[in-house]
């Protein structure tokens, strides 16, 4: 275990989420008024739908649809201001549980990171490449959320815990990475929705996350009842957009 340098860890997360999202805000600039308070409400809404992630000390919310729709449609500041606010949202604590600075700050510029990162995959074609297209953008722009949760989630794992980093990722990337498949496909609909609906087009995400909601819980308490495993003890750890 290494937990002496979990602080470092944690600095040099602050760190790389402050000088990504700076170079990613310079690629867009506009504001999206009512829009971006829509997609605000509605992440900050779902972030706080959890399920308890089997053999983990965390949990997993289900706003991921409408992070990657601020990605899309949004400018790199407003994506990650959502972002960062609705990981507040999910993160803070219920009496009679304690608040925890370190906790919260390695999960709000995790989530900042990666929302950055999933940012400028977004604009990686909007030069106007050829090899550019929508489902290929989208696709790359969830990569690379899964990649910028996941990867420091399993950092801090290892560093608490001793664990393998190739263990407590992999165990990580199974459960999460069809909720991530899931959610890249509803944005898919959400965009196509919105040349009809515009801004309201979100709103119909609402109940399919809440669907999908209750489906994780059940399968998920059902999961840790048939394995009768004690959950690892995380000090800090946001799995899959999941606060621990």
């Amino acid at each position: 275990m290494n937990t002496q340098r979990i602080p470092l860890f944690i600095g040099g997360m602050v760190l790389a989420a402050v000088g990504l999202a700076g170079y990613a805000s310079h690629t867009s600039h506009a504001f999206h008024g009512s829009y971006a308070l829509a997609v605000l409400a509605l992440a900050a809404a779902t972030s706080r739908m959890k399920v308890r992630l089997p053999g983990i000390n965390g949990n997993m919310s289900v706003n991921l649809p409408f992070l990657l729709l601020a990605v899309v449609n949004l400018s790199a500041l407003e994506a990650v201001s959502i972002a960062c606010t609705s990981t507040l949202v999910q993160c803070w604590p219920a009496s009679p549980r304690k608040f925890k600075p370190e906790r919260m700050i390695f999960n709000v510029s995790m989530m900042a990171f990666a929302t950055s990162l999933a940012n400028l995959a977004w604009h990686a074609g909007s030069a106007g490449e050829s090899w550019a297209s929508q489902p290929l953008l989208l696709t790359l722009a969830t990569a690379a959320f899964l990649l910028g949760q996941t990867l420091p989630v399993a950092g801090i794992i290892k560093l608490a815990e001793g664990a393998a980093f190739h263990t407590v990722w992999l165990s990580i990337l199974h459960l999460s990475f069809p909720y991530y498949v899931l959610s890249a496909g509803v944005t898919s609909m959400v965009l196509h929705a919105a040349h009809r609906f515009g801004w309201q087009a979100p709103l119909s995400v609402f109940l399919v996350m809440y669907g999908i909601y209750r489906s994780y819980r059940v399968c998920f308490g059902l999961a840790a009842q048939i394995s009768g495993e004690a959950p690892r003890t995380v000090a800090l750890a946001k799995a899959a957009g999941a606060g621990a």
